[in-house]
């Protein structure tokens, strides 16, 4: 055989595309890693501002018009309201101007990300440094001392992620990837709810009694993690029923490639480019990590979105799921107008007998 042909033997064209795809893959990881982390900086950062009225609106233009726009700024009736609202989720950080002296209170939340609020002491510290004021730093919702940068949430959330598309895929494989009957599918969706709940305390468990990364509610997390294991596990199954082996890579397409660099995680959302920040909230890591920090930090505030959105992706997977193994096995078991199987017509020779 020549070397052309033992090349055609050793690598099929099936072999090839997936070679190909995978290749897709990879430069699609490093686009999407590079392009969302490589240059972050704050961007329409939701900002209070308390100032006494007379100077509040000029403050509030002020800021509006820095070079870049990095505040959304709006003004806030008081310092205790600007408090109510950054542990609400509502802004990301607020100015409380002293009505008295030279020195104002800014402050920040560390727990939804020590990029976020480092970036903001900055840009008000130049700020106020050109009014010939000074500025003091109050984090009212800081981040843990095991919590470097606050972190911790964004890898916890793409531990769940990695282990729901991992089970997932060894659940849809371990047959050959034979297309799953309603049988094989309920049992998968069962597996998969399973190992979902185990996974999730154990998550809770390792970043909460064991390292102490994470405050916040243990079950609130636990059960945070069980729906994010089975969201992203039953999305994954069902690409995979719908598309073979190729729902897999698009799955980590979806989970990894698209859904890591855009949750927020190493730099919070208004660090992020448009494309990455807009796509973020919608996909499952987006949506544990911003869900992760509440609970941990922000007393449970602002889930309801979250929460919804990774119920949708655990939904509209087992559904499709189920619904496709359905369309499957009627495929496979062909029946006449009445309802009754068609025979295949006997083999010559055979006498219309059939094997036993």
């Amino acid at each position: 055989m020549t070397f052309v042909d033992e090349v055609k033997n050793a690598v099929t064209p099936r072999a090839a595309l997936l070679v190909i795809g995978v290749l897709g893959l990879q430069m699609l990881f490093i686009a999407s890693y590079v392009g969302a982390l490589h240059k972050p900086k704050p961007t329409d950062v939701a900002f209070g501002v308390v100032a006494p009225q007379q100077m509040s609106r000029q403050l509030v233009d002020r800021l509006d018009g820095l070079p870049g726009g990095p505040l959304d700024p709006r003004t806030v009736s008081s310092a205790a309201e600007a408090r109510e609202q950054i542990m609400n989720r509502d802004i990301d950080g607020a100015l409380v101007v002293a009505a008295e002296g030279r020195t104002d209170t800014l402050l920040v939340a560390s727990g939804g990300g020590t990029a976020l609020a480092t970036s903001l002491e900055r840009i008000l510290t130049e700020v106020e440094g050109s009014q010939q004021r000074a500025v003091r730093t109050v984090d009212v919702a800081p981040a843990s001392g095991e919590d470097f940068n606050g972190l911790s949430s964004f890898y916890l959330v793409v531990g769940w992620c990695v282990g729901g598309y991992l089970c997932a895929s060894i659940l849809a494989i371990s047959a050959g990837a034979k297309p799953a009957d309603r049988q094989r599918a309920a049992i998968r969706t069962g597996t998969m709810a399973l190992y979902s709940i185990v996974g999730g305390i154990g998550g809770a468990i390792v970043v909460g009694p064991i390292l102490g990364a994470l405050p916040g509610s243990f079950w609130g997390l636990a059960g945070l993690g069980a729906l994010v294991v089975f969201a992203v596990g039953m999305t994954t199954l069902a690409l995979q029923a719908l598309t073979g082996i190729i729902g897999i890579g698009l799955a980590v397409l979806i989970i990894v490639i698209a859904g890591n660099p855009s949750a927020g995680g190493a730099f919070p959302l208004p660090m992020l480019p448009d494309f990455w920040r807009a796509i973020g909230p919608a996909l499952p890591p987006g949506a544990g990590t911003w869900a992760a920090r509440s609970i941990a930090y922000f007393r449970g505030n602002a889930v309801t979105g979250p929460l919804l959105v990774l119920s949708a992706w655990a939904v509209v997977g087992t559904a499709l799921t189920l619904l496709l193994s359905m369309r499957k096995r009627s495929e496979a078991d062909p029946t006449d107008s009445t309802g009754t199987a068609t025979a295949a017509a006997p083999a010559p020779g055979t006498g219309g007998s059939t094997a036993a």
